[in-house]
């Protein structure tokens, strides 16, 4: 009978580690900076499960009915946490506080099971080595048994984590969704504990506690039942309240949330994991004060590093002898988008249908890495159009050693632009931005643009503006940046074509507006040691 509840232990902790990634891969989408976030609900559930273990103490003498409830309601808690996380941040616009409760739940619940497995294992018989015939169960006061099961309970805990850890990003998120993932889990969950206790622990049930081990967990499973039905719908709902009605696709990628709004008679706006990315009303004052002080020189041959909605590529092809459009983007499905949805593509001018633009799906960093070489093409103008550095994952793409790959497929008298981020919401930010570009060699000029859309490609995460606890950003911040110590001159080519929101001479206007941020003496930031911060 040790078998089965060494497989029950199995089972316990991947579903233990699910609810784990669930909520913090949620909690990185809905909040934003993904190593925060990970870094409070494994604190937090460490902790709870040192609780779980102490409050356990007090079921070890019935383990069996202990253990069954325990795994009802850790079914429904852990099987219901994205639903709860996600509708408190759709109608309520906040998730901290709840993402923090359900890890401490879910850590109780965790710690009480590995104290009360300990009774029931010790209470399962072991057959007897001589005759392969059962023999008595073991002895809390028995060292060799006590070892023994210590090792084997620990065994299996661990190899369930790693299958459940496995198992969560390869089969459970592509295959049925961060939402119904979590609530298939529960029932998986809550069936294990229960068969295990009525099937070979039912000697130690009386009728009444039989009937309330059955009556949780069928209840915990009808629950869970009933919310899977109604997934979709809520999924739907809760989506038109973060979004509003004019929700006109919804994709889920291999790597993110893909909504776009709006459209017909509207302009259209890019969602990606929640966070506007393009405001089809004014993205123009982004990519034209992006691209065009950077178009003022050569520009041959010319590298987007993100921009996937191709607006970016957009801009560069209003200059005549622009011959080849280079575009790295990590992911494909943003690119498919912009280039068959008719309002994106209206929007970005069809520039994927361009001859001259050329789509790379990669990994920027890696990409450049592998690419860079003395055979390779140098390029003569390098756009950065990447979200705000204070983005986790986005992070590496602001590290000094990034700007070194980059310098290395520069041409000669080519020139870099950044997005820094905005330079009066968050200079340190942006300034750490400059002093890592002058690290990795540089000469700097820094300029800024108004007129930024409330929550454009804002860093933080939604949650911050439905709650009001963060100002809006009203501008974006770049960095034109060249090789050696020479600053570049910020203006517009002369054949620069008639931009709507950027005039000539308005620059030397927004590089006061950035000067007037300045912070000085920050480190740069580097792979090793990230400085971004909020």
């Amino acid at each position: 009978m040790r078998w089965p509840v060494l497989a029950v232990v199995f089972v316990c902790a991947a579903c233990g580690l699910v609810y784990e990634l669930e909520l913090v891969a949620l909690a990185s989408y809905l909040i934003g900076d993904s190593v925060t976030q990970a870094s409070v609900v494994l604190s937090v559930m460490v902790f709870a499960m040192g609780l779980g273990s102490l409050l356990a103490k007090r079921l070890r003498c019935r383990a069996a009915v202990g253990f069954g409830l325990l795994e009802g309601l850790l079914a429904l808690i852990g099987g219901t946490s994205a639903l709860v996380l996600y509708a408190c941040f759709a109608w309520l616009g906040e998730s901290r506080w709840v993402l923090v409760a359900f890890s401490l739940a879910i850590g109780i619940l965790i710690g009480a099971e590995i104290p009360l497995l300990m009774s029931l294992i010790q209470r399962a018989p072991r057959r007897s080595a001589a005759t392969g015939r059962p023999g008595r169960p073991g002895r809390p006061g028995d060292p060799d048994d006590a070892a023994g099961t210590v090792a084997d309970l620990f065994a299996a805990d661990y190899v369930g984590a790693l299958v459940g850890g496995l198992a969560f990003p390869f089969l459970l998120l592509p295959w049925l969704g961060q939402l119904t993932g979590a609530l298939v889990t529960g029932a998986v969950n809550a069936v294990a504990g229960a068969v295990l206790v009525l099937w070979s622990f039912r000697r130690d049930l009386t009728g009444r506690t039989r009937a309330l081990v059955v009556g949780v967990n069928l209840a915990v499973l009808g629950v869970l039942a009933t919310a899977t039905v109604l997934v979709d719908d809520f999924e739907q709902a809760a989506r038109r309240a973060v979004y509003g009605e004019g929700v006109r696709v919804a994709v889920h990628t291999d790597l993110q949330e893909v909504v776009v709004t709006g459209g017909q008679d509207d302009p259209p706006d890019l969602y990606l994991d929640g966070r506007l990315r393009v405001s089809g009303a004014d993205e123009y004052r982004y990519h034209e004060a992006l691209v065009h002080p950077a178009m003022n020189g050569p520009r041959g041959r010319v590298l987007i590093v993100g921009g996937g909605d191709g607006l970016a590529a957009r801009e560069v092809l209003r200059y005549p002898g622009v011959h080849s459009v280079t575009v790295v983007e990590l992911d494909p499905g943003v690119v498919e988008l912009a280039r068959t949805d008719p309002a994106l593509a209206a929007l970005n001018g069809q520039a994927f249908r361009d001859p001259r633009v050329r789509v790379v799906t990669a990994d920027a960093f890696n990409w450049l890495r592998e690419t860079a070489g003395p055979a390779r093409e140098r390029y003569d103008v390098v756009v950065s159009d990447l979200p705000d550095p204070g983005i986790t994952p986005s992070t590496k793409l602001y590290a000094q050693e990034f700007y070194g790959l980059v310098a290395r497929v520069l041409a000669d008298r080519g020139r870099l632009v950044v997005h820094a981020g905005p330079a009066t919401d968050r200079p340190r930010t942006y300034w750490t931005t400059d002093a890592t570009l002058r690290a990795a060699g540089y000469a700097t000029r820094p300029y800024s643009a108004e007129g930024r859309a409330p929550g454009f490609a804002a860093g933080p995460g939604r949650a911050d503006r439905a709650s009001g606890t963060r100002s809006e950003p009203d501008d974006w911040g770049f960095l034109l940046a060249v090789r050696g110590s020479r600053p570049p001159v910020l203006r517009l080519a002369p054949d620069a074509p008639r931009l709507r929101s950027l005039a000539p001479g308005d620059l030397p206007a927004a590089a006061r507006r950035a000067e007037r941020t300045r912070i000085g003496g920050l480190p740069p930031s580097t792979l090793v040691h990230p400085r971004y911060g909020r």
